[in-house]
């Protein structure tokens, strides 16, 4: 069933004819339908799957109708639809996905992300506009300041949710849902939902939402390989030597768990000989951008982080993901192998395992029927 068979707007189809895409994914189909109908919804699907288009076509065809008919927004900093997102990077994706569908939409998107300064996020929601991407911290400083309202919200989602569900976000995700009116969408999109986390959710819904789990949910994507190497004694260099003396030039997110693992990770691949930049926390945000850019560009070829390069990342060139340290948890794993084979891609996942590993090892087995 292709993306002109819905009922969306005539120009959101041929932005998507454009970019070539003309065929919705499993996660698109199953939602699309649900969402464009006004349902709330959780959906939970494999990474790469094309959640972030499953929430953005639905968001532009309702506020674009809206305007259609008469209603436009004229009200400053009173947005229609609000994602949250926990991550800048991750914010920054999303404003992307909607820009290639607003040219011809005419829709108008603002971001609000952490990382910026205030006075930035104060003048990019003056005036009036649809569209609001935000990172949870910022937004509710803007709702402290009367900078931003949320009483005209129509639908608002949340991207990575079991991550927005965190203890730490959930009062913050509670007070952005009751400041937006009782019949607003409420959209959860995640690669992974723990079971004890779906309570936490329906306590969010002000109607019971749909749920929606794709069969790939909670599993690597056919086109990912995986490899694993035994790290013997500890020594997790001899390993890498071997990876990159075969390929040093297929662009790599290695992974480890802390910043004295990704300082150490980035001494051997100096030794090594092997281009890379590090994505870390403590970095500016500037940089932090810059970084990443000179990845997507291909002028190193190496991306050393830890598990804040595990959501949402979407860059074409990751052609591998090597596990230096592997994560403790199923979830943490699966989201980082979600950063290659995307999109119907290739991909090579290699894990370096050591005894302490094993019992990850045993439960990524028996995820994908091992």
């Amino acid at each position: 069933m292709p993306f002109s068979d819905f009922s969306l707007l005539p120009t959101l189809v041929d932005s998507l004819a454009a970019q070539a895409i003309t065929d919705p994914t499993d996660i698109q189909q199953r939602t699309l339908p649900e969402l464009l109908g006004g349902a709330s919804l959780v959906g939970v699907a494999e990474t790469g799957s094309g959640k972030t288009l499953a929430y953005v076509l639905p968001m532009l065809h309702k506020l674009k109708t809206l305007e259609n008919n008469g209603s436009a927004v004229s009200k400053n900093g009173h947005p229609r639809g609000v994602v949250l997102v926990p991550t800048r990077e991750l914010g920054e994706q999303v404003c992307k996905v909607f820009k290639t569908l607003t040219h011809s939409t005419r829709m108008r998107v603002r971001s609000v992300l952490g990382g910026a300064a205030r006075k930035i996020a104060k003048r990019n929601v003056n005036g009036a506009f649809e569209v609001m991407v935000a990172t949870p911290g910022r937004l509710t400083q803007l709702l402290d300041d009367h900078h931003l309202h949320l009483a005209d919200v129509r639908m608002v989602v949340f991207d990575e949710a079991d991550q927005m569900l965190d203890p730490g976000f959930r009062p913050v995700a509670r007070r952005i849902v009751r400041a937006c009116p009782h019949s607003a969408q409420v959209v959860m999109f995640s690669a992974t939902l723990p079971k004890e986390l779906e309570a936490t959710a329906a306590d969010l819904f002000h109607t019971t939402p749909v749920y929606i789990r794709t069969r790939g949910s909670r599993r690597l994507v056919k086109t990912l390989r995986v490899e694993n190497r035994q790290v013997t004694d500890g020594v997790r260099f001899d390993v890498l030597q071997a990876i990159f003396k075969k390929d040093k030039t297929s662009g790599t997110v290695l992974f480890a768990n802390t910043r004295a693992q990704v300082d150490q990770v980035a001494a051997w691949l100096e030794d090594l000989g092997v281009s890379h930049l590090a994505l870390r926390g403590e970095l500016d945000p500037k940089e932090r951008r810059a970084n990443l850019q000179r990845f997507r560009d291909g002028e190193v070829h190496a991306l050393l982080t830890t598990d804040l390069g595990g959501r949402g990342l979407d860059i074409d060139r990751v052609e591998r993901v090597i596990n230096v340290h592997l994560p403790k948890d199923l979830d943490n794993y699966l989201h980082r192998a979600g950063r290659t084979a995307r999109a119907g891609r290739d991909g090579l996942v290699i894990n370096l395992v050591t005894g302490r590993d094993q019992d990850l090892m045993n439960l990524v087995k028996r995820n994908e029927g091992g």
